[in-house]
């Protein structure tokens, strides 16, 4: 089943790489997705057996990351195809002949995207920290020219950026995981494997001092990826310049992956008994990413700028959340799935407004309810979600953390914990009710009639959101909390 899922979207990529027709080629995307999803569905119903010793295997944590992530991208597959097609046939669009994107356009990015997904299906079966280091390498390999889509200068800059900023962030996790094989091995020489399993296993064996080196390392490493400040300066600019599809899968599924290569390291560390140094570390990024995008979202004028910065603000959340620990832990499990819900549709939405008005400025985009009815609905919606509004899932998981958090006695980090929050809805309120009311700035003020392929994946998104505020599915919640129980006592 583990290789059937690496396998899948891998053949996916191949035979749109090599297919001359762009119809067939969005078939393609949209049928690797579906079978993928199927495959992790049926792998959390009967769960497969590991390979290479141990070094590929499906546990909950993995495969609850693994779900969302399949999840998000099927829902993107399919908003990709009407997406496609107006970027195809828009002659205001910037995707002209030549370039890295001469020969098929449509099919270089569905194969990118279908790479992307099967780099990030890696990062969460693989359980040796340097094969996981591997995969978390490819997910920026593989992303990286779907940033550069459009071949804008600006997105150019964006892919450059990213590359480089992630560079510095995989180098500090290889040096981490260096070190966490250092602990691993002894005076006579003689090394545990790096296999996950065989260091918990051997965790009374480690030596501390490299061991909380390499998880610091790791941290800030694959923190990076996951948008922690202050290595997140990649994220806005990648967010703002990459297709709305693309950075609905960066912030919704990548930042996961990258978080999940932390939870591993989190996991040795907790093995060992002495997860209080590991514990501060995530309690001090949580904070300082949290501090860092409410002050960038109270000044910020671009709505996708603004979603990049949320990003950041919610796996400062999350970050908190497993540092809290206790039940703090399974709220950061549930606040993974709603963020990721919520932010993919919010970028979908996002994707919707600058087709039809060129822009991401808040103020070149007023009166999106006169013109883009459906779309400013659900841009309101997916606002009230993502701000942790009643009654959605996101509400139930932020509040989940907050009592936690109390329980803890860490009252002066639930005040700041709060004032953030209060603060970031203020700023998202202020861009949110900008664009949806108002008299547009554009020529025409009539209702557009848009596609159902652009409206009804995020909506699916939208339900999903609200219905996890009321109930979640038996197995979905046995997988969450098995999760959450992989974090706290070491796996």
């Amino acid at each position: 089943m583990i290789v059937a899922l690496l396998a899948v979207p891998l053949i996916g990529a191949v035979l749109a790489f090599v297919m001359p027709w762009e119809r067939p080629q969005r078939a393609i995307l949209v049928a690797a997705a579906s079978a993928h999803l199927a495959l992790v569905i049926a792998s959390i119903i009967e769960p497969p057996g590991s390979l290479l010793d141990g070094w590929l295997r499906a546990d909950d944590l993995g495969l609850y990351v693994l779900l969302i992530t399949s999840v998000l991208f099927w829902v993107a597959a399919v908003y990709a195809v009407g997406y496609l097609q107006r970027e195809a046939s828009d002659p205001r669009s910037d995707w002209v002949d030549g370039g890295l994107f001469s020969n098929a356009p449509q099919g270089v990015f569905t194969g990118y995207l279908l790479l992307f997904l099967a780099a990030m299906t890696l990062v969460t079966v693989v359980h040796h920290l340097g094969l996981l280091w591997v995969g978390v390498e490819a997910t920026t390999l593989t992303s990286a020219p779907l940033i550069y889509f459009h071949r804008h200068h600006r997105s150019l800059e964006a892919t450059w950026k990213y590359l480089l900023v992630g560079s510095v962030g995989i180098a500090l996790a290889l040096l981490g995981t260096f070190f966490i094989a250092v602990s691993a091995t002894s005076g006579d020489g003689t090394a545990v494997p790096m296999v996950l399993e065989d260091l918990i296993a051997a965790a009374d064996s480690l030596d501390t001092t490299w061991l909380h080196a390499g998880f610091l390392f790791l941290l800030v490493g694959y923190g990076t990826k996951m948008g922690l400040a202050p290595l997140h300066t990649w994220l806005p600019d990648a967010h703002s310049e990459a297709p709305s599809l693309v950075s609905a899968l960066m912030s919704g599924a990548l930042l996961n992956t990258a978080f999940l290569g932390i939870l591993r390291a989190y996991q040795i560390v907790g093995a060992t008994g002495d997860s209080a140094f590991a514990s501060q570390l995530l309690i001090a990024f949580g904070l300082i990413s949290m501090f860092v995008a409410t002050v960038f979202m109270l000044l910020q004028n671009d709505f996708k700028r603004i979603l990049a910065y949320s990003s950041v603000e919610h796996m400062g959340i999350v970050a908190l959340a497993v540092g809290i620990g206790g039940s703090a832990s399974s709220g950061a499990m549930f606040h993974v799935m709603n963020h990721s819900l919520a932010k993919g549709l919010l970028f979908l939405i996002a994707g919707n407004a600058l087709a039809f008005y060129r822009s991401t400025s808040v103020r070149g985009a007023r009166g999106m309810l006169k013109v883009l009815p459906v779309s400013a609905t659900l841009w309101l919606i997916g606002f009230l979600a993502i701000t942790g509004t009643p009654p959605f899932g996101t509400f139930f998981s932020e509040f989940i953390v907050l009592q936690a958090i109390f329980e803890s006695g860490r009252n002066v980090v639930a005040v700041a914990y709060l004032l953030m929050l209060a603060l970031i809805f203020t700023a998202m309120t202020a861009v949110v009710l900008r664009m949806v009311q108002g008299t547009p700035l554009i020529a025409t003020t009539s209702r557009v009639r848009e596609p159902l392929s652009s409206v009804v994946p995020p909506a699916l998104l939208a339900i999903g959101v609200l219905v996890s505020g009321f109930y979640l599915p038996p197995t979905i919640r046995t997988l969450m909390d098995n999760a959450a129980v992989l974090i706290e006592i070491g796996g």
